[in-house]
């Protein structure tokens, strides 16, 4: 591991950004503390708990109903408000810095979307148990992270309830809900690259059975890149009308404007990041794009929950969620070219000159999708038994289209941005143009005897997916379950095991038999082990969980998917074998702990592309290990002040799949990141100063060729203040 460091002009402003934001923090606690007098005798009576849900209980959006994590025969990772407040994470790649399986922020800090993977696949993104208008090319909408309670990852093959996905895994976010109880938030923060945000939420009831709760952010940023900034605008209202202590109706919806302006990441040269280059280092703030690149999106949703109680045994629930999805993306210049080597040699000519492109993209999603159930409770024949049973359905219309031209040559190491020719090639290239209908039929039944429970899943699907352009259409079906047990230990201890199967259908037909292609296929088998704090004294809260597992996919197709349909043949098959361990943990509502490791071992096994068979999956490091400890001072005279710090391990990853356009393949460099917190919290108050990456090493986090390199994330500061009613 290499430590490098940025200027000193940008360390001294990193270090001033630091001071001064403890100075403010050092002058706001004792404004607090005056304000709080009038509602405590003494500080030093007033016992401060910040944190009371860190640890998650329940398995909702493993289980569509209301089982126990500890019941569940499944690795699960929820990351509750409480972690995410506490750790002041600003999007779900920061949120999963802590989580073991997981890995995020592969582009470095991406402003527009979470780049996320799961066990080595990229995950399906959920939104509220319903699947989010995610585009073609990324599973990602970027709907802000302060619009959700939790985020939860689902890992392993998720297809027996929730359909088409990836055997990875899928995550779910799970929005703010009214409470009958008034409270809420404002919040601001300010930090490094000019970082400005404010922040609000509130919750209380309206009459005797209608409660709300109304959310709101404004983000202006700039980057580590030179000439980038950001602005992005959340508004998520929630109502819920209790209409009958047996029916509940909740509305759920969000809107959110993006715009981003300037070259956000990637697409460094390989000399000069990773590879050594004689004119010298590439600095993380070097932008060989162009401040005219615009990003833009605007996006909506809206829907609702509705539960009945029929009897006592048997409940009714449905959720249903409309979206609009709509990203442009004008002028998006880029060091896609390279370093220049007009003589073709192999050898850049001069090490300085990069070729730039301009890609344009435009997309459109429409999406409906719905999701019907009934939840059973039986006891008969000294076996208890959970059951639902449900149909969902999605609509899906995606459209895009692009465009590509070349562009200037810019100096790497004195970029000048000269106009371009054509600054907005426009849209004149069809990238997608499809319908995808999908209808699933599951059923799962929990089934207790004593403290042994088993967990049975079903599912069967149909889908649709139709070229719009061309008038075809290609229907898919396939039949996906899960079957697991656990037995739960009076102490807490719980093992379990379990197998799964997935599938994600696919457009297009083989380019060797011309015949159609089939679903992906998947399959998972895990053995593992949780244990909760059941058998610890009071105050002990702790959710621990390892795990053991092989992942199988078949039926890949061998070329990567680009415009659809994709023309390749389906010959390919992956291997994942991996270890997980995770704990989340609170201690007397004092200490908290987050640890894991993880040990991912990914291989393409078979492919119509020899060079990839032996593999490594991209952006899949075998290694990965974190812990972060919380403390906070409960009485005395220092209640109310706490501190933490944490450390991350990442060991270096493959940026890309060989093949005959890509010999060679790079791997992104192993990191080593400390993080850091200190904080005052009083009954009404919030100052705190949180810092990651605090030495600021610089390290690639991926290649994924000559001209696709990308810094890890640097040191961020972040002074958050935030008022509690």
């Amino acid at each position: 591991m290499t430590l490098k460091y940025r200027s000193t002009a940008q360390r001294v402003f990193s270090r001033g950004a630091l001071l001064g934001a403890a100075a403010a923090l050092t002058v706001l606690a004792p404004i607090a503390m005056a304000q709080d007098a009038e509602d405590a005798e003494s500080i030093q009576d007033t016992i401060i708990v910040i944190a009371p849900d860190y640890v998650p209980r329940d398995g909702v959006s493993a289980n569509k109903s209301n089982i126990p994590l500890i019941q569940t025969p499944q690795s699960v990772s929820i990351i509750t408000r409480d972690q995410i407040d506490l750790l002041s994470f600003v999007d779900a790649q920061q949120a999963v810095r802590y989580t073991s399986g997981v890995f995020g922020e592969n582009y470095g800090p991406d402003l527009r979307f979470d780049f996320v993977t799961v066990r080595g696949f990229t995950p399906k993104q959920y939104i509220d148990g319903l699947a989010a208008p995610v585009s073609t090319s990324i599973y990602s909408v970027g709907v802000d992270l302060y619009a959700f309670e939790s985020f939860d990852v689902l890992k392993g093959p998720a297809s027996a309830l929730y359909g088409s996905a990836p055997p990875g895994g899928l995550y779910n976010q799970n929005s703010r809900r009214p409470e009958k109880e008034f409270g809420g938030e404002v919040q601001a923060k300010y930090g490094s690259d000019d970082y400005k945000q404010i922040a609000g939420t509130v919750t209380g009831p309206l009459s005797d059975n209608v409660s709300y709760s109304l959310t709101g952010l404004y983000r202006d940023r700039e980057a580590e890149r030179d000439l980038v900034s950001a602005d992005r605008t959340l508004i998520a209202p929630a109502i819920t009308w209790e209409i009958t202590p047996d029916t509940t109706l909740t509305g759920l919806a969000y809107y959110q404007l993006d715009h981003v302006d300037g070259d956000t990441n990637g697409f460094l040269p390989v000399y000069g990041t990773l590879l050594p280059n004689p004119l010298g280092e590439v600095d993380p703030s070097t932008n060989i794009g162009d401040p005219n690149n615009r990003f833009e999106r605007e996006q909506w949703a809206y829907g609702y929950e509705f539960s009945h109680k029929l009897t006592e045994a048997v409940s009714f629930i449905s959720n249903s969620k409309l979206s609009s999805y709509d990203e442009q993306t004008p002028t998006s210049i880029y060091g896609g070219g390279g370093l220049v080597d007009d003589n073709f040699d192999g050898v850049p000519d001069d090490y300085r000159t990069v070729q730039q492109y301009n890609f344009s993209y435009a997309e459109h999603v429409d999406s409906f999708a719905t999701d019907n159930r009934f939840a059973i409770s039986l006891d008969a024949g000294g076996l208890t038994h959970q059951i639902i049973a449900g149909v969902d359905y999605r609509k899906v219309e995606n459209k895009a289209d692009f465009g590509f031209i070349f562009a200037n040559r810019i100096d790497l190491f004195n970029p000048v941005y000269a106009p371009q020719a054509t600054l907005e090639p426009g849209y004149p290239s069809a990238f997608n143009n499809q319908t995808l209908d999908q209808t699933g039929l599951y059923v799962q039944d929990h089934i207790g005897l004593g403290k042994l429970f088993f967990t049975i899943s079903g599912r069967q699907d149909w889908v649709t997916i139709e070229n719009n352009a061309t008038n075809q259409s290609t229907d898919q079906e396939k039949f996906t379950y899960r079957a697991g047990a656990n037995y739960v230990f009076d102490s807490g201890i719980a093992p379990y095991i379990s197998y799964a199967t997935s599938f994600e259908p696919v457009l297009g037909s083989d380019s060797l038999t011309g015949n159609e292609f089939e679903p992906s296929e998947g399959e998972q088998a895990e053995v593992g082990v949780k244990y909760d704090a059941r058998g610890l004294p009071d105050g002990y809260e702790l959710l621990l969980t390892g795990a053991v597992y092989q992942i199988t996919q078949t039926n890949i197709v061998s070329t990567a998917p680009s415009v659809t349909p994709v023309f390749g043949t389906q010959t390919g098959e992956v291997e994942v074998n991996g270890l997980e361990l995770e704990l989340v943990s609170r201690i007397n509502d004092a200490l908290s702990i987050n640890a894991s490791y993880s040990y991912t071992d990914s291989e393409v096994t078979a492919s119509s592309t020899p060079q990839e068979v032996g593999a490594e999956l991209p952006v899949t490091p075998k290694n990965k290990a974190s812990l972060f400890v919380d403390y906070t001072f409960q009485d005395g005279v220092l209640s109310g002040f706490g501190f933490g710090a944490g450390v991350r391990y990442t060991s270096e990853s493959q940026g890309a799949l060989p093949g005959p356009f890509n010999p060679v393949v790079y791997a992104g460099e192993e990191s080593t990141l400390f993080d850091a917190i200190l904080r005052y919290d009083t009954r009404d108050w919030r100052f705190a100063l949180n810092g990651s990456n605090l030495f600021d090493e610089q390290y690639v986090a991926r290649c994924s060729g000559p001209a696709g390199c990308t810094y890890g994330a640097g040191q961020q500061i972040i002074a958050t203040v935030t008022r509690k009613f």
